[in-house]
């Protein structure tokens, strides 16, 4: 408990473990705010004719990877409360914490400071993380934390909610690679993970990071990043900021949606990074499949002036590898792209 970030993140100067190498580290470098990273009223789905909204998504798959969605469908009310209980279980006393917080990577439903590696790591991460999976509800629920409250109650909701908008993002990008309906709807979008960082205030965000350089490895990321600034993603060799919208989440595409749709989605590299004047709470919903599923390019992506970029292979081996990678994105899909 004592690693825990939030337990004395204020102190004068950061620890040695903290500062990362020159060419890891953010620097004092000002990134601006994208103002051109698509924001999409998914309200406009169900009053008009869809496909203009799958061509949105389409577009901002290949360009970006990255996208926002606005009327949404999930409740403003619920999310307002779901951020509140976030904010609220991380500034619970240590005796209220210490029966989630654990190192075991194992562990169903744990609480843990900086990577589930802390002991192996060169430089630690600028956070501290609650995750848990949550899907199908009444397998995982029991092993979720019991403070605050209403706490299984709230997620619970939240999480079910955010599935479904994840599944009908999915549908609609569906529609645009001009897959069956359905296509990501059984093993390929079978599990759901809940991940909470916390990132207190930094006495020197221009030296470490909340989160490293990296590319989500499940199938599609639903994030809340709230009303701070610090998430930052890859355009045309340059760090961008994505600026944070009242009421809105922020999906990204992962590595399993660029190997499906062979290359013509776009699986971005992100990261995270601190500031010296408030905390930030995001709470990352990532679905992916099981891990028996078997990957591969999309049958009706490929032919003979299209052929597969990447092998079949299991979900499972794919995670394993990422693991063993740290994430490094050209080592990981170096091990699963064909030789042409």
């Amino acid at each position: 408990m004592e690693k825990l970030v939030s337990n004395w993140y204020s102190v004068q100067s950061l620890p040695e473990t903290y500062v990362f190498p020159p060419d890891q580290r953010p620097g004092k470098l000002i990134v601006p705010l994208c103002k051109t990273i698509p924001v999409i009223d998914l309200g406009k789905a169900e009053d008009h004719d869809q496909s203009d909204i799958v061509q949105q998504i389409l577009n901002a798959s290949q360009e970006f990877g990255f996208f926002q969605v606005i009327n949404h469908g999930v409740s403003e009310n619920l999310v307002d409360d779901t951020v509140s209980l976030f904010k609220e279980f991380f500034n619970m006393p240590d005796e209220d914490k210490a029966s989630v917080y654990s190192e075991d990577s194992n562990k169903s439903c744990k609480l843990f400071t900086s990577s589930l590696n802390y002991a192996n790591e060169e430089f630690h991460l600028w956070r501290d993380n609650l995750r848990h999976p949550c899907h199908p509800l009444e397998e995982w629920m029991q092993f979720w934390p019991e403070k605050p409250t209403r706490y299984r109650e709230v997620v619970g909701t939240y999480s079910a909610e955010v599935r479904e908008l994840s599944l009908r993002i999915l549908q609609l990008i569906c529609e645009g690679l001009g897959l069956e309906q359905g296509y990501f709807r059984d093993e390929l979008a079978k599990c759901q993970l809940l991940s909470v960082n916390h990132y207190p205030p930094c006495p020197d965000p221009s030296l470490t990071l909340g989160l490293h350089k990296h590319c989500d490895p499940n199938l599609i990321t639903i994030l809340h990043q709230g009303d701070v600034c610090g998430l930052q993603v890859i355009k045309d060799g340059q760090w961008i900021g994505i600026e944070p919208l009242p009421n809105a989440f922020v999906v990204n595409i992962g590595y399993q949606l660029q190997i499906i749709s062979n290359g013509k989605l776009k699986c971005p590299e992100h990261r995270a990074v601190t500031n010296s004047k408030e905390a930030r709470t995001t709470i990352v919903t990532f679905i992916y499949p099981s891990l028996d599923s078997v990957i591969e390019p999309a049958e009706e992506l490929v032919n003979e002036c299209n052929p597969p970029l990447y092998r079949a292979f299991q979900y499972g081996e794919f995670s394993s590898t990422y693991t063993a990678c740290n994430g490094d994105t050209e080592t990981v899909l170096e091990a699963y792209k064909l030789r042409v």
